[in-house]
């Protein structure tokens, strides 16, 4: 069925400025650590792989974020795109970012691992091959998610002028045409083996981390008073923020994967269950930028 492009929801106005508040904060918040990454790269030192990591997760979400309040202006009816290129730039690009959302997180769970292992340990010598090999690994994840998602620039146009029920509803203004089941099922395994694998690393990264910090823990008590408290280094102060980060992330990331299965992406079925969708697909890249400078003390001092 054709939908109303003019329709608005006057009874949602709370929902739709939580909407673009969220959005406005994440955009300022990634901004400014991306920002500060820069200028750190062009004023210090040859950045390091977490540095690196952190800056680019920074412009993903920030790009991420952009895509989101146009798809949000055109959900709430403020803006209507009406031509194909819009339409599949937006759709592309969120798609994108959203990807490697996922892949930046996990590199950055493991990064931190590596950065914590001991010297007796199996990863302690991917400590100096990863500055080398780091930058061809960003390239190639760049590369295959482009490729990965470039279905949405073939399939995603302009909502036409007739009545159908093979266009799936994407926005207001934008739909998605109708592809061969093999196609769609080849592209669904791609990613769906893509997320897990990424997630199960984070989960062994955690796990590894973790036991690295409860090992820690047992020989400072071993070595001193049972009734001190182990003072916590910066790296470990630092490897405790990432978990959290983790836990945080996979925590968003499998809402909106309940939220997206239970209402689908049928606009016309239920816009306040979008505005949710919206809302909850927008908090990690929201908060993170915060939790990732609540841990920078240069930006602190700054």
């Amino acid at each position: 069925m054709k939908m109303n492009k003019k329709r608005k929801f006057p009874s949602y106005t709370a929902l739709r400025n939580t909407v673009f508040f969220e959005i406005t904060i994440g955009i300022s918040a990634n901004t400014v650590l991306l920002m500060f990454h820069i200028l750190t790269f062009l004023l210090k030192h040859r950045p390091k792989p977490l540095d690196l990591t952190i800056a680019q997760l920074a412009l993903v979400h920030l790009v991420m974020l952009v895509t989101v309040g146009f798809v949000a202006a055109d959900t709430f009816g403020f803006e209507n795109w009406g031509n194909d290129l819009m339409c599949k730039t937006v759709i592309y690009a969120n798609r994108l970012t959203r990807a490697l959302s996922i892949c930046t997180t996990c590199l950055l769970s493991i990064l931190q691992a590596i950065t914590l292992s001991p010297r007796n340990s199996c990863l302690a010598k991917f400590k100096h091959k990863s500055s080398h090999c780091y930058p061809c690994g960003l390239v190639f994840l760049w590369i295959f998610n482009m490729l990965l998602n470039g279905r949405f620039l073939v399939s995603i146009g302009a909502t036409p002028n007739v009545t159908s029920h093979s266009f799936v509803f994407i926005t207001e203004s934008c739909c998605q045409w109708p592809i061969s089941y093999l196609f769609r099922y080849i592209f669904l395994s791609l990613v769906n083996v893509q997320d897990i694998s990424f997630i199960g690393l984070m989960a062994l990264s955690s796990g590894y981390m973790v036991s690295l910090l409860c090992r820690h823990k047992r020989q400072f008590q071993h070595l001193h008073s049972t009734s001190l408290s182990p003072k916590l280094s910066p790296e470990e102060r630092a490897t405790w923020t990432i978990l959290l980060f983790m836990g945080f992330f996979m925590l968003m990331y499998f809402l909106d994967c309940i939220i997206f299965l239970s209402s689908g992406i049928l606009l016309k079925n239920d816009p306040v269950r979008h505005s949710v969708q919206l809302l909850v697909g927008s908090g990690y890249a929201t908060i993170s930028p915060f939790v990732l400078m609540s841990t920078e003390k240069r930006m602190i001092r700054c």
